[in-house]
Order: structure tokens, then sequence, then C-alpha cells
């Protein structure tokens, strides 16, 4: 889905907003929910991130935050290097917390939670494994998104390295869209992006799922 807007087109200070996913782990390829687990990009992942890195770089961004977890700070370091810019590091921006889930394969969480599934993906609320609601992770999220957007100059451009629901759910609040609609957003694949545009009647999503011929959606929001 993209939609060509320059800073004219985006309205009052023409801000935009990058939400790019980390790039690929081994729970990833096995399918197993991370969630808050930290764990490391595979070789793989490695060389996704500096290829994006490399397209997200001719964008000259202004800034780049990321969430703490390994996979995602090592993410947004690949662009770091290149623009010569800072990281913020941010627990905020890490994926959602799914307590007894985090681990567990999907075929796992069918079998053992499958009710609690299904009633998540109907779009209700459900603490997943006992963990958050998806309304508290973009509670916790999109404040931090939106306090480094506030810093950028006009028509400034900010980078944020998180998870896929992570970036789901705060692209949903950025845009204003009941919880149970999120879900119709879509997941993101390994290292691929969003970019939200400002107008004059609050942020629009500009592209979604960026960067790539299309590829599988491996993650935790699939």
């Amino acid at each position: 889905m993209t939609q060509g807007a320059g800073p004219a087109d985006r309205g009052g200070r023409g801000r935009r907003i990058i939400l790019w996913r980390h790039g690929q782990t081994s729970w990833n390829v096995e399918r197993r929910f991370q969630g808050t687990t930290d764990v490391e990009l595979t070789e793989t992942g490695v060389g996704q991130a500096r290829r994006a890195a490399r397209l997200l770089a001719s964008l000259k961004p202004d800034a780049i935050v990321a969430s703490d977890l390994r996979r995602a700070a090592r993410t947004a370091a690949e662009l770091a290097a290149l623009t010569g810019l800072e990281v913020a590091l941010d627990e905020g921006l890490r994926e959602t917390y799914a307590g007894v889930w985090q681990g567990l394969t999907h075929d796992e969480i069918i079998a053992r939670y499958g009710e609690e599934y299904g009633a998540w993906k109907r779009g209700e609320a459900v603490r997943r494994g006992g963990g958050e609601l998806e309304t508290e992770v973009a509670d916790r999220a999109a404040p931090v998104v939106l306090r480094h957007a506030d810093k950028l100059p006009e028509n400034g451009t900010l980078v944020v390295t998180s998870h896929g629901g992570t970036i789901r759910t705060t692209i949903g609040r950025l845009l204003g869209l009941e919880p149970q609609h999120w879900e119709s957003l879509g997941g993101l694949s390994n290292c691929c992006w969003s970019v939200l545009g400002e107008g004059a009647r609050g942020w629009r999503l500009l592209e979604h799922n960026a960067g790539t011929l299309p590829e599988p959606v491996l993650g935790d929001d699939d």
C-alpha cells in the first residue's frame, strides 16, 4: 500500500514517522512467540537490516528511536552507522508481553490456548498468556513515538525501530482507529516498515509493509 506524498501534501509541520520492524530472528523462523524475550538477530536478519538501512538512509532521517530489545537495537544500529545519528533506546517500544505464550510455537499456542487465540483474532480484548492488552501496548508505545516526533524540525523524519505487534498498535492509535479494527492493518515482514505522514487532520498512513517484494509475515502479530 503506497501513496506518494511530499511535505506540501502532508500539511501541518510535514513531519514523517517511519515505523521499522526488526530483522529476522531464529524464533521468527520457528514461528515461536517472542514477546519481550530478548532474542538476537540471525545472520539473515543482520543482512536484512543492512539492506533496509541503505534504503532508509536515503530518506535522510533526523532521529532514530528503538526498542531496547537486542533484535530492534541491533537493527537500528545499522541505520545509525550510515547516518551518524545516535539511537535513543526506550523500553516503551518493546513487543507485547505475552506471559506463558512466550517461547511457544504457533501450533503449541493453538493447541493449548485455542479459545484465547480465537478471541484475540476476533478483535476481543485478550491478555494473551496473561500478558498485556493491545491497548496497553499502545498506551506505552504511542507516547514515546509522539514525544520524539515533537522534537523534529519542520518536514523532519523520525525512524522508530520496534516490533510487529507494537508497530501495529501504535499505528492504530495514531490513526485514531478503534482497537477492534487494528487487526485490519496486517503484519510487517522482517525489516519492512510503514510510513505515517502528518496531514491537516492528523497522521495518515502513507505506506504499509514497504521495503521489499512481498514476503511471509513471521511474527507475534501473525
